[in-house]
C-alpha cells in the first residue's frame, strides 16, 4: 500500500528541563497523505510551529518516529537533513527571507545553486517558476522594486523550483492585505491541484477556510486531525 507522505508517529518535543522542562509537543500521531492541501491552526503556543519545524526538517524530535515519504528522518544528521529539505520540500515564510542584494530570478535560482544543477538549467527554470507565479515580466528587479505580494510569489516560485513533493507555509499571508492574501492562496490551490501536497500555519480562519482539511493543535497535541474547513467557527469560539 501506498505510505503517507508525513508520518508522526508519538513524537514528542522537550525543551529544558525538571522545573523549566516545556513540552512543545506530546505524543503525537498524525498522517499526511500525497497531495493534501492542508492547514495547522491552535491557539498560541499549542505547539503548531513546532510541529511544522520537526515537519520541515528543520528541528528533530525528542522521542517518536517521523517518516517522510516513507524514510524514517528523525534522528538524521544534519547533511542528510540538508539534502531532504533542498530536494523534497519547499518553504514559505511570513517575512520572505529574499536577498535584497539579488534579482527575483537570482533568488528563485538559489536552491539549485545548493542542489548542483548546471546554471544554463537554473536560469530556465527560474524564469519558469516565476512565470508561473505570474511574475514572467518581473524577472530582474529586485526586492526592494516589488510589492509585498509580488515578493511572496518570488518567495513562492523559489519553494517550487527543486519541484519538490511538499510545501511548508508558515504563515503566508501575515503581512499581506486581503486582497493579495487572496491572490496568494489561488497560486497554492493551483500547485495543489498540480499535485504538491501543502502544509499551512495560519491563524486566519478565512485563510484555513480555503484548504481542504485543518488539524488542530493544543497544548503539544492534536486535538482534531481532520477539520473540515467549515467547522472552524466553532473551534475558533472555543479557542478564545
Amino acid at each position: 500500500m501506498p505510505h503517507p507522505l508525513i508520518q508522526l508517529e508519538k513524537v514528542s518535543k522537550v525543551y529544558g528541563a525538571g522545573n523549566t522542562e516545556v513540552r512543545a509537543l506530546w505524543d503525537v500521531s498524525l498522517n499526511i497523505e500525497q497531495g493534501e492541501y492542508c492547514s495547522i491552526m491552535g491557539p498560541s503556543g499549542s505547539g503548531k510551529s513546532t510541529a511544522m519545524n520537526v515537519i520541515g526538517c528543520l528541528d528533530r524530535p525528542t522521542s517518536g518516529k517521523y517518516y517522510l515519504d516513507g524514510e524514517n528522518v528523525a534522528y538524521l544528521e544534519e547533511a542528510s537533513l540538508a539534502h531532504i529539505r533542498n530536494r523534497k520540500i519547499g518553504f514559505v515564510f511570513q517575512q520572505f527571507h529574499l536577498l535584497p542584494q539579488l534579482t527575483a530570478l537570482e533568488n528563485v535560482s538559489l536552491p539549485m545553486v545548493y542542489a548542483g544543477i548546471a546554471a544554463a538549467e537554473r536560469q530556465e527554470r527560474a524564469a519558469e517558476a516565476l512565470k508561473r507565479v505570474g511574475l514572467a515580466e518581473r524577472l530582474h528587479n529586485r526586492p526592494n522594486q516589488l510589492s509585498g505580494g509580488q515578493q511572496q510569489r518570488v518567495a513562492i516560485a523559489r519553494a517550487i523550483v527543486n519541484r519538490p513533493l511538499l510545501i511548508l507555509a508558515d504563515e503566508p499571508t501575515g503581512a499581506l492585505d486581503s486582497q493579495t492574501t487572496q491572490d496568494v492562496m489561488r497560486i497554492f490551490a493551483e500547485l495543489n491541484t498540480d499535485g504538491i501536497t501543502v502544509v499551512m500555519v495560519t491563524h486566519e480562519i478565512e485563510v484555513a477556510r480555503l484548504t481542504r482539511r485543518v488539524v488542530w493543535f493544543r497544548d503539544g497535541q492534536v486535538i482534531h486531525d481532520r477539520l473540515a474547513p467549515g467547522d472552524l467557527g466553532h473551534m475558533m469560539a472555543t479557542a478564545e
